[in-house]
């Protein structure tokens, strides 16, 4: 790209600066949500970005917003020097600055580049780290700066929250040679903070203010559409995994050779859960690519998958609802249904205890339920085995009333990690569940609405008519899971 291609009079432009390994790439990639490499490296590798590097902001294939990533001061101080000296008396500008780039040697070779986009007329972003000591360097960068004539924003970007004795310093210093002053934390900063930084700019940027106000509305718009997307994935995998049912096939030798029938119940129960983990895996691996991660995974290996933990004791302790709202609930509905054990047999009655035993047994080992009072598996009704040959029997979902509880609250602290995650982070890391579910929270209503579907779901007949509202409440539900982690 040559100078001349930096800045479009139409476009709001704004060059990302600094002194090198500030984090000038990773505020680029938080801010855009690429956490990709080959498109931003983020390093702490000092002089990773040693050229300029444009980054546009696209709304249905219009360019609306541009980023260019620049090379860090090296030799702040003697380029300033020689600024001074190509200038002579006074106040260096923007001619003296358009001399030094054209006539300075390869010695100011990333001073130089860094200044062709602002010398055209780009905004300033300038990255500084406030727990790094004010030294004269960093002086001599703001003051070349200052000379551009530029719209300038600087920010104090926080790592993990870190603050250092100079930061007042930094503020009072900043504060002659900037328009404005924001701090950010570009390994955690959420969406809310992003948003904050881009009507940062709109404060400083008067040529194209017009044009960044239509920017940051296309933004939250955006934003909208990615949590309703969310909400699709959702519900599509709480009618899967509700209406989830898994069927083997009984011959009669089976019924009584113990070990047979040991087998044939174990691998049933592990096919139920294995199908249900893979329509977790879908839902995660979803909401990922709905916000942009490749480097946070729903899983390490798609054999390894295990989904929400139902197998631990903390997951329906600290997930779900509390016993008082499932008898509230329970009492709105009718009753949950629970897990269902169907199955046809032409006088068989003995061999369909042994098997109605074995696999009750099974299942109850899973999930542990001696451990866990607040698993209640029904097994009334018995087992029937149809005439013919082969004897089927078909399992799920779980009974206890809680299971589409726990697995909403399992979706929503999946996408509330999603949300936490920067995309200025580097580290590969995978999506885990949150401490406390949000489920127990929901105003009565909702929880009302949620639970005649989640019944007509685990009847593998989800109602309908009640999905314009069940969008509308997981709608509602996402935003409340939006807010912050304390970290």
């Amino acid at each position: 790209m040559t100078m001349n291609d930096w800045v479009h009079r139409d476009i709001p432009t704004f060059a990302v600066v600094g002194r090198v390994n500030m984090g000038k790439s990773s505020v680029i990639a938080t801010l855009l949500e690429i956490d990709d490499n080959e498109l931003i490296r983020v390093s702490a590798t000092p002089g990773e970005t040693t050229r300029c590097q444009l980054h546009r902001v696209v709304f249905s294939e219009r360019e609306c917003l541009r980023f260019i990533d620049t090379p860090g001061f090296s030799r702040p101080v003697e380029a300033m020097r020689a600024i001074q000296q190509i200038h002579g008396e006074g106040t260096p500008g923007l001619e003296s600055l358009k001399k030094f780039v054209a006539e300075a040697g390869e010695e100011f070779g990333d001073e130089k580049r860094l200044l062709e986009p602002l010398i055209q007329g780009a905004g300033v972003l300038y990255v500084v780290d406030p727990a790094k000591p004010l030294r004269d360097d960093f002086l001599a960068e703001m003051e070349i700066l200052r000379w551009t004539g530029s719209p300038r924003l600087a920010l104090l970007n926080r790592r993990d929250e870190s603050t250092g004795p100079d930061e007042e310093a930094w503020k009072t210093r900043l504060g002659g040679a900037f328009n404005l002053i924001r701090t950010f934390d570009a390994h955690h900063a959420r969406f809310d903070e992003r948003l904050r930084l881009l009507k940062a700019l709109l404060e400083i940027e008067e040529q194209h203010h017009e044009q960044l106000k239509e920017t940051i509305e296309l933004v939250e718009d955006e934003w909208q559409r990615r949590r309703e997307e969310a909400v699709e994935v959702i519900i599509e995998f709480l009618e899967a995994a509700l209406g989830l049912r898994v069927s083997a096939t009984l011959e009669e030798r089976d019924l009584r050779v113990a070990s047979r029938r040991e087998r044939k119940t174990e691998l049933l129960s592990k096919k139920y859960f294995t199908e249900l983990a893979v329509i977790e895996q879908r839902c995660f691996s979803g909401m990922l690519k709905i916000y942009r991660h490749h480097l946070l995974k729903a899983d390490s290996s798609p054999d390894t998958f295990t989904g929400i933990d139902l197998e631990s004791a903390e997951t329906w302790t600290k997930w779900g609802l509390g016993r008082s709202q499932l008898a509230t609930i329970s009492a709105i509905v009718g009753g949950s249904a629970g897990l269902a054990i169907d199955a046809a047999t032409g006088g068989l009655s003995h061999g369909a205890g042994i098997v109605f035993g074995a696999l009750g047994g099974g299942i109850v080992a899973w999930f542990k339920g001696g451990s866990l009072p607040d698993l209640r598996l029904d097994f009334k009704g018995g087992v029937k085995f149809a005439g013919g040959e082969g004897k089927s029997l078909t399992i799920g979902p779980p009974k206890n009333p809680n299971f589409p509880w726990i697995l909403l609250d399992g979706a929503m602290t999946r996408y509330q990690q999603t949300l936490a995650r920067a995309h200025g982070r580097r580290t590969e890391e995978l999506l885990a569940g949150g401490e406390i579910g949000f489920t127990r929270t929901f105003p009565a209503e909702r929880r009302s609405l949620l639970a005649k579907w989640f019944n007509s779901c685990l009847k593998s007949s989800p109602n309908r008519s009640l999905e314009p509202e069940i969008f509308e409440a997981l709608v509602a539900s996402l935003e409340e899971a939006e807010q912050p982690i304390d970290r």
